[in-house]
């Protein structure tokens, strides 16, 4: 994939959206059931969204420049959007009204170092920062524990969404719910087009994705997106075993585009003294490493 084309990402999320809504869900009557289309059809979603049909017609056909704010909210209660989808309509709208130009290639991210301070001074759990497209950014010494699967692939940054796609059977062992992680890394992955469709980086990931995995491109073809939250994430690490880990994601203000992830696990349950193991072994990781570095010196 070349470039993102953002009328055609219109045309298809509005489409995907239109089509998994039944008549009796948007309290319509649906006539008999030999409908022709999937879903609602262009003219109940006009009716619903108080648009003219001409109109509706227009913005699925990818020409949002013109929509306000409060047309695009009365279009997304026609559609029942959740809040990422809402949230993702409007940075389609926002991109559409935006000058084209050339793509841009974003500068390299690099963590300032007081982050990484920040990071290395939580001990107890693991630590990372990441972006929208799946990199990690910079991690402490337990996240480089936990996720010694994910980084044995030499290239750098390391990519979560490349290890869940294009390594599945490593990923597979290491998530639990590796159906659901591979799901919502797509539906992020998506999300962050919406919001940066001129990322470069962005654009080579999802090329790359789609075309060395089928998984990929149909989680991808669903048109879903997701939000960064915060949730449980539950890991099989080859050193201590299972890990049931609270995941806190959090925006760094000062950093837009970046996010603070901490996993965490609850005083005294296996999966905290597992992480307590995880450290001691990553201290015993470290302090070989040093020796032998100044062995070799």
């Amino acid at each position: 994939m070349a470039t993102m084309d953002l009328r055609t990402e219109i045309r298809e999320f509005l489409s995907s959206r239109r089509a998994r809504i039944a008549p009796e869900q948007a309290g319509l009557p649906a006539y008999g059931g030999n409908r022709r289309v999937k879903g609602l059809r262009r003219e109940e979603v006009a009716l619903l969204a108080g648009v003219s049909v001409d109109y509706y017609v227009r913005m699925e056909r990818g020409s949002l420049a013109g929509a306000s704010d409060g047309v695009l909210d009365a279009l997304a209660s026609a559609l029942q959007l959740d809040e990422a989808e809402r949230d993702h309509l409007f940075h389609l709208a926002r991109q559409s009204r935006a000058p084209s130009g050339p793509r841009r290639r974003r500068p390299a991210v690099t963590v300032r170092s007081t982050l990484q301070q920040v990071l290395d001074a939580i001990s107890d759990a693991p630590a990372l920062i990441g972006n929208g497209r799946y990199d990690v950014l910079a991690m402490n010494q337990l996240a480089r524990a936990l996720y010694s699967p994910v980084l044995a692939d030499p290239r750098r940054p390391a990519n979560t969404a490349r290890f869940v796609y294009l390594n599945p059977e490593a990923a597979r062992d290491f998530f639990v719910d590796y159906d659901q992680i591979a799901g919502d890394a797509a539906a992020k992955l998506r999300m962050e087009a919406g919001r940066n469709p001129h990322d470069e980086e962005l654009i080579a990931l999802v090329g790359e994705l789609s075309t060395c995995s089928e998984l990929f491109r149909q989680r991808w073809a669903s048109q879903d997106v997701q939000l960064h939250r915060s949730g449980r994430k539950r890991v099989r690490h080859p050193i201590v075993g299972q890990l049931d880990l609270d995941v806190e994601s959090l925006e760094l203000p000062a950093e837009p585009g970046l996010h603070l992830n901490v996993y965490t696990a609850p005083a005294g349950t296996p999966t905290a003294d597992n992480l307590a193991l995880l450290a001691s072994w990553a201290a015993t990781q470290q302090t070989l490493a040093t020796e032998l570095e100044a062995h070799n010196g």
